[in-house]
């Protein structure tokens, strides 16, 4: 049973509901029902928890990662590109995908808003809850519960400034509650300033919040682990390549230390037993994330729960506005469900060795018919994966809705071991055995288990460097993340500007796409795509008894892919979003738009 209550806390809405940490999923409904003040909310545990999952609520929906953080401001990157077509410019999603964002874009106003109300009832949080009696003098069971609180808290503030930053660069910042402040203007703060702040309270915040093998803690709730894999993530950041107000892509001298601490939490985690991979890339997304369950092996560390319910508020729209489509009549290319709106760019597909069991799960290209058949897409066309609506259970595949309440999984266990290969790497000059061992453990479980798949993993600094940009490609498509390790190894410009020459050499039939068939050939009205010819080769004869999509098509690279994609990236510029112009507008002390806008 789920309760609800909506907090008036210092002047804002604080949205809380009480968990139950059951084998149901979803522990966030979001319904108010009624107001208190501070002194009620901080005067027991069991409120103190409610005022929590108000902190919780702002990740989801609509304007948080039920869309707009997931799939509008990752994209364009080199594995996927955002809505393409007309209307283009629209200053809406597209802009924003293809790099032609401007302030006043209405789809910036709303995630910023959000991201920073996520902010301040954490703040509310943190403030009061050390403060509450039951912290010092409660029983045991009170005074752990508030400390787990308390580093939640802490944990979830800070994911709301990593994505700020991320996106916006050097922001206000504020570390009290809004009721403490008498000024309500704050001046854009350096964003290495916060980044060491949230990294400095995230290793308070650790040892306050069990791990998941200690607790009945699922993966959409912080565990310790998850809040350690956050710390390592944001050192990597801290240490990397950013935007600054000069206009120029820079990493600071002690970028080291963050490293340090990077390669530190993610060994911390390795030790334990707490979070493993699957054996299975597939299982993670098929029989996990699509299927309202909490991955077994602890391989995502940590979610986003996500309400269902077919509400934009503390819901997402995964496999609404993404993946294959689900045709409701007959009849080829008329009625169908869902928007199909990310697009899987071939350069990525063929990027991917054949023997690789992550490109299958990654890259859909194919569509759902009325009568559950599959029909394929051009490879032009072809869909993200991950999320698909023929995955999810129980079904949704002739669902008009666009909520599904899917969880927006945040980091997995995957990523830790990348991280301390690509920490261990930088810290000594070249991979130790341990990084090496990290590395091929995400890598073999990708070739379905088979380490004699794998190639032979580079020993040396670059090329172990090298190794990891594309096994990170690999590993995350589709999640989020691309675009933004991009960034943090300055490597986006060069990367959008290759694959843009490879979609231009695969248009003309040249070198290394020489011999991609014109046409593939499938058996028609099955429930798999079953391929009757090789992508690596040339066309054969059509089978007998076979159906064809057109393949690889110069045409419909240029106009499809070439005209939208990336369209209007400026080094320098588009590595970040300009502010809100309303947030400009509001705030004198701002200084205006940076970065070149």
């Amino acid at each position: 049973m789920k309760t609800n209550l909506k907090l008036i806390i210092g002047g804002i809405f604080i949205t809380a509901s009480i968990f139950t940490i059951s084998s149901c999923k979803k522990f966030l409904e979001v319904e108010p029902i009624s107001s208190f003040g501070n002194d009620y909310v901080f005067s027991n545990v069991t409120n103190a928890q409610k005022a929590l999952l108000g902190v919780y609520s702002s990740l989801g929906g609509d304007q948080g990662y039920g869309i707009r953080l997931s799939m509008y401001y990752p994209y364009d990157n080199d594995e996927m590109m955002g809505q393409g077509g007309t209307p283009y410019p629209d200053n809406e999603r597209r802009d924003i995908a293809h790099f032609n964002v401007q302030p006043a874009n209405t789809q910036l106003a709303g995630p910023f808003n959000q991201l920073y109300v996520g902010i301040e009832r954490a703040n509310i949080c943190i403030d009061n809850i050390p403060k509450m009696d039951a912290y010092t003098n409660g029983s045991t069971a009170d005074q752990k519960e508030l400390k787990r609180l308390y580093g939640e808290a802490l944990a979830l503030r800070a994911q709301f400034y990593f994505e700020v930053i991320r996106n916006w660069g050097d922001v206000p910042a504020q570390f009290t509650s809004s009721i403490n402040v008498s000024d309500p203007y704050n001046s854009r703060t350096d964003r290495d300033t916060i980044y060491n702040h949230i990294i400095r309270d995230l290793a308070v915040a650790a040892p306050l919040v069990p791990w998941r093998t200690e607790s009945s803690v699922t993966s959409d709730r912080l565990s310790q682990g998850a809040i350690r894999a956050l710390r390592a993530r944001y050192a990597l950041f801290r240490g990397g390549y950013s935007l600054r107000q000069d206009k120029t892509m820079k990493r600071n001298a002690d970028y080291k230390t963050f490293y340090q601490i990077a390669k530190d939490e993610c060994a911390i985690i390795m030790a334990r037993a707490d979070h493993k991979l699957n054996p299975s890339f597939q299982s993670v997304f098929k029989d996990g994330v699509n299927a309202h369950k909490f991955e077994a092996n602890g391989e995502v560390l940590w979610e986003v729960g996500m309400t269902g319910g077919s509400s934009g508020v503390g819901d997402s729209k995964l496999g609404y506005y993404n993946g294959p489509r689900q045709f409701t009549v007959a009849t080829p290319g008329t009625t169908a469900v869902g928007n199909a709106a990310l697009t899987i760019l071939p350069t990525y597909f063929y990027a991917f060795d054949a023997n690789d069991k992550r490109r299958d799960v990654t890259c859909a290209p194919y569509d759902n018919n009325l009568d559950l058949t599959l029909r394929p897409r051009s490879m032009v066309t072809m869909l993200d994966g991950k999320f698909r609506r023929d995955w999810q259970s129980p079904s949704v595949l002739t669902s008009a809705a666009q909520y599904f309440g899917v969880n927006w999984p945040v980091i997995r266990f995957s990523d830790v071991l990348l991280m301390f290969a690509e920490a261990d790497n930088e810290l000594s000059s070249g991979p130790t055995a341990a990084a090496k061992s990290a590395f091929e453990q995400v890598r073999t479980r990708g070739f379905g288990g088979t380490a004699s798949l794998i190639g032979t993993t580079p020993s040396d600094y670059t090329g172990f460097f090298n190794a990891l940009v594309k096994e990170r490609q690999f590993e995350f498509g589709g999640e989020g993340i691309r675009k933004y390790d991009l960034i943090r190894w300055n490597m986006l410009a060069s990367k959008i500007a290759e694959t843009k020459a490879n979609l231009a050499l695969m248009a003309a039939k040249a070198a290394p796409y020489a011999t991609l068939p014109a046409t593939m050939y499938y058996t028609p009205n099955q429930t798999t795509v079953v391929w009757l010819n090789s992508f690596y080769t040339a066309s054969p004869a059509a089978p007998t008894g076979s159906a064809s999509v057109a393949w690889v098509n110069a045409a419909t690279i240029n106009s499809t892919l070439l005209a939208y994609y990336a369209v209007a990236f400026t080094p320098n510029k588009s590595e970040l979003l300009p502010l809100p112009q309303t947030v400009i507008d509001a705030n004198p002390k701002l200084g205006g738009q940076w970065y070149g806008y």
